[in-house]
């Protein structure tokens, strides 16, 4: 199968690495040191075991017009990041092209191909003025929910930190022989590759845990070992979780593990920074809107109140506002 990978980040090249060792045909839309680097050297992985494999067999290009219709296309930018790619994302669509949303947090398709009184409605928080449903059909689109934790560690370098699982579903929740060649071929590349049959429940257990802890690190500089053990973050990030469980089983989701067992297992992996804690310090916009905006406007479709989640939101945006207007970033240092 012919792969682009759009973002030739750290689960990006995880991605786009192994299945060019497996033997796909694989793209990098890459720019800059990157470009550069995967065009010279080929993509290097280093496992979590500490091996390494290092394949040629990719090409990076800067212009998606350059590399052309494909078969799939991976989607590993963050959220607040894909308008910027329009118009030339349609330049990787061939008639029967996939594009495989790998993104934290509600995507803008939440709604398309969902049965119910809210189907194909769009989401402002992360779709201002539908620019995106316009764009991309959504039949071409496959939900993917992303577990690995990766790091890149210079251009076409990229450290495996753990896991290898990529859950995919189809927005209608159907079984269809596209989805099973995909999870073939990434079985193939040595991933976990389950095929969900719904996959917004899927999508709001990792988000249960983003929407809560990643602000409030942000806000803190605090670890999730910290949070979870300080009471009353533990308590803010739980009233937080609450209130996204009422908005999503309002939204006919069904949790199959319970607050406490979240909060637990986040504690459990220990001192780690969470990704939009790593962006306020490097200076990165953080992805705010997709992972706590979003909820904050489904709570509003849902008549469900969310004042937790939306004042933790408005002081997200205000820093986010803060860092923008400096160009600063932010961080702690010995007294």
């Amino acid at each position: 199968m012919k792969f682009a990978v759009v973002g030739a980040g750290a689960i990006g090249g995880y991605l786009g690495a192994r299945l060019a060792i497996a033997g796909e045909e694989v793209t990098f839309i890459a720019r800059n040191r990157n470009l550069a680097a995967i065009n010279a050297n080929g993509f290097k992985l280093i496992e979590e075991d500490g091996t390494e494999q290092h394949t040629r067999a990719v090409r990076a290009v800067q212009s998606m017009a350059d590399a052309g219709p494909q078969d799939v296309v991976l989607l590993t930018v963050k959220a607040h990041q894909v308008i910027d790619l329009l118009p030339g994302l349609r330049d990787l669509f061939g008639p029967q092209t996939l594009l495989v949303t790998m993104i934290n947090g509600i995507p803008w398709w939440y709604f398309q191909g969902l049965a119910g009184p809210h189907q194909g409605r769009g989401l402002e928080s992360v779709d201002p003025g539908g620019q995106l449903a316009a764009a991309i059909e959504p039949e071409r689109i496959i939900g993917s929910i992303v577990y690995p934790a990766a790091e890149l560690l210079e251009p076409g370098v990229v450290k495996v930190v753990e896991g290898n699982r990529f859950t995919i579903g189809e927005l209608t929740g159907e079984r269809t022989e596209r989805i099973d060649a995909l999870s073939q071929a990434l079985i193939r590349a040595g991933f976990k590759a389950p095929v969900s049959k719904d996959i917004r429940s899927e999508l709001w257990v990792k988000l249960w845990g983003n929407l809560s802890f990643n602000p409030i690190s942000a806000l803190t500089h605090a670890t999730l070992e910290d949070i979870c053990r300080f009471p009353a973050s533990r308590a803010l990030a739980a009233g937080m979780m609450a209130e996204a469980q009422k908005v999503a089983e309002a939204l006919g989701v069904r949790f199959r593990i319970s607050l406490e067992q979240r909060i637990a297992g986040a504690e459990a992996v220990g001192a780690h920074k969470t990704s939009m804690l790593q962006d306020v310090e490097a200076g990165r916009a953080p992805e705010i809107a997709a992972l706590v905006g979003a909820v904050v406007e489904l709570g509003q479709i849902t008549g469900v109140p969310t004042p937790q989640i939306g004042a933790i939101y408005g002081a997200m945006q205000l820093l986010a506002h803060t860092l923008a207007q400096q160009k600063a970033k932010v961080g702690l240092t010995p007294a």
